[in-house]
């Protein structure tokens, strides 16, 4: 049977990066075969072509192992930066 999947649900290696609280989108693939029951990616389109997972199983499997103390990952994943920042206190804005 053919396994569908919400198209809204699909994250690319910076997502998964994100969700675990990693630096680098790169260091994916080394926690890939670090940890065999990660999930793997549901759209593999071969080497050096993007790679595409499950929002929903990355979290779980995130949860899960964070929640063991088997990894590194208990920390926070990062928040979405706010889309203005505010001027430093002091200076003034051009508006001004």
């Amino acid at each position: 049977m053919t396994r569908r999947v919400l198209v809204d649900d699909l994250i690319d290696a910076h997502d998964v990066a994100e969700i675990l609280g990693l630096a680098h989108r790169n260091t994916v693939s080394k926690y890939q075969t670090r940890y065999p029951d990660m999930p793997r990616p549901v759209v593999n389109l071969g080497h050096g072509r993007p790679m595409l997972w499950l929002r929903p199983e990355m979290e779980r499997w995130h949860t899960k192992t964070a929640a063991q103390g088997r990894t590194r990952l208990g920390r926070r994943p990062s928040q979405p930066r706010p889309e203005s920042r505010p001027s430093p206190a002091g200076r003034r804005s051009s508006k001004d």
